[in-house]
């Protein structure tokens, strides 16, 4: 049996062992036993006092889904601003975008009204943007299509009159859900142009969603100047499948009716605080997710977590007594479900200020277990900024986070002409597409030790950014 003596003298060469791995130069870049133990801080201060499941629970069930330019996204504005307030930040500040102002309406009605199985109700949501129906609705037969090509194969003869089913799945042998939606989602989006184009009365949309429920997922979708405004309608999984079948045994009607209403864009904000660099602080690091959410759920995951993630980061650095070299900047993003202005207008007062926005890092993909970040390669002087992210993972690889070439996010996508650094945070996707755009997005869907996880992440990576910057 070993004496005590003799452990504490393994366990001390092990340490001092360690740490002999955090103080070696790793690609020019040097980083030390003190950013091991501050980046240890770091995730004891945000997994023991952590803020941002009740900011969550707040902005989620009092108060709720968060369309832009509706009362419940203004409220969202007033409620950061005074959290942002009371972190005792440098400047707190909003910054005015016009926003869309698209109003649901109605519970939607939608029906198969004959078929081999009689008529048989169906769960679903009318598209973001989309036209309503008009108070009678419309009744017309449905044709099924999974590609535009295929829609175009049919041609004007065919398709007129009639209602386009779009019913293209998710791949799932891919495992990175974000691109199996990547290759589903132009039918929602741009559906609607591409039937009006030869006659259709309205379009169903298969729910962009990964796997089989009776869950109905809304999202944005787009009209084109000159082509007729149709009205375009999601359907869960199972229905879409259900649907799919009984074309299958004949001729199928479907009656839709939706009362959705587009206004004059309304005046609306991003939400801004930050902490001002003490050495270079004209140069900044941005973090943020998007304030805004769809009219269903209460925007849980998508993305509320996104945006107390970022808060948190600035609390997180003043708890810890961080003075930080350069401006470390929270910007939660008003729009960005359906128009992305609140990210354009950011950009636009960035480029016209002359700022230098040194990186930008969005969360925007839920609120789950950590995986790392993707540097998105679009990204000016890429290769050389990202072999300087890549010296730290070191520092990382212990809380299981890795660094990859990929995507970033829709609203810091804007500041890619100002050769900003582009970064996403990356969480667990798997089960990201059960909730994304659903009724099903609210805060008990959300883990607190995860949601805390991120937010220790994020703020490591704005750490390390700032103390040894990016060239």
């Amino acid at each position: 049996m070993r004496s005590t003596t003799n452990v504490q003298t393994l366990f001390f060469a092990a340490f001092v062992s360690v740490l002999a791995t955090f103080s070696t130069p790793l690609c020019g870049q040097i980083t030390s036993d003190e950013d091991a133990f501050f980046i240890r801080r770091i995730y004891d201060k945000a997994l023991t006092e952590g803020e941002t499941y009740q900011w969550l629970h707040h902005l989620t069930k009092d108060v709720g889904a968060r369309l832009s330019g509706s009362p419940q996204a203004a409220a969202a504005v007033e409620y950061t601003k005074q959290v942002l307030d009371t972190i005792h930040l440098d400047s707190v500040w909003l910054q005015p975008c016009m926003v869309p102002h698209w109003v649901r309406g109605e519970n939607e009605v939608v029906r198969i009204c004959q078929s081999a199985m009689g008529t048989v109700a169906l769960d679903a949501l009318a598209l973001g943007g989309s036209v309503g129906t008009g108070p009678e609705g419309i009744s017309a037969e449905v044709m099924e299509v999974k590609t535009f090509e295929e829609l175009e194969s049919f041609g004007e003869d065919v398709i007129k009159g009639k209602i386009v089913f779009y019913n293209r799945p998710f791949d799932a042998t891919l495992l990175n859900t974000f691109q199996a939606y990547g290759g589903a989602v132009g039918q929602r989006v741009n559906g609607a142009i591409e039937a009006a184009k030869y006659g259709a009365v309205g379009i169903l949309v298969r729910s962009m969603a990964s796997g089989h429920n009776d869950v109905p997922h809304t999202g944005g979708m787009y009209y084109k100047d000159g082509v007729k405004k149709i009205p375009s309608v999601a359907i869960s999984t199972n229905d879409a499948e259900l649907l799919s079948n009984l074309l299958q045994l004949g001729t199928v009607e479907v009656y839709m009716r939706t009362t959705s209403v587009t206004y004059e864009d309304k005046k609306s904000y991003n939400v801004i605080g930050e902490i001002k660099g003490r050495e270079k602080p004209d140069e900044i690091i941005v973090i943020g997710g998007h304030l805004d959410s769809w009219d269903v759920g209460e925007g849980a995951h998508d993305d509320g977590a996104g945006c107390v993630q970022s808060m948190e980061v600035l609390r997180l650095m003043k708890q810890l007594g961080y003075q930080p070299k350069r401006t470390i900047r929270c910007v939660l993003f008003m729009n960005e479900e359906n128009g992305s202005r609140g990210g354009e207008a950011y950009a636009e007062v960035a480029k016209e200020k002359g700022e230098i926005n040194l990186a930008a890092i969005e969360s925007d993909r839920g609120g789950f277990t950590p995986r790392g970040f993707t540097f998105d390669e679009n990204s000016k002087n890429f290769g050389q900024r990202f072999a300087s992210a890549q010296s730290w993972l070191p520092l990382m690889e212990p809380y299981d986070l890795h660094f990859k070439k990929g995507g970033s996010g829709a609203d810091i996508s804007h500041l890619n002409d100002s050769g900003t650094f582009l970064i996403g945070f990356e969480p667990d996707a798997q089960r990201y597409f059960d909730y994304h755009h659903a009724p099903t997005d609210v805060f008990e869907s959300v883990n607190e030790r995860e949601l805390e996880l991120g937010a220790a992440a994020i703020t490591s990576l704005v750490f390390l950014i700032d103390k040894y910057g990016l060239e």
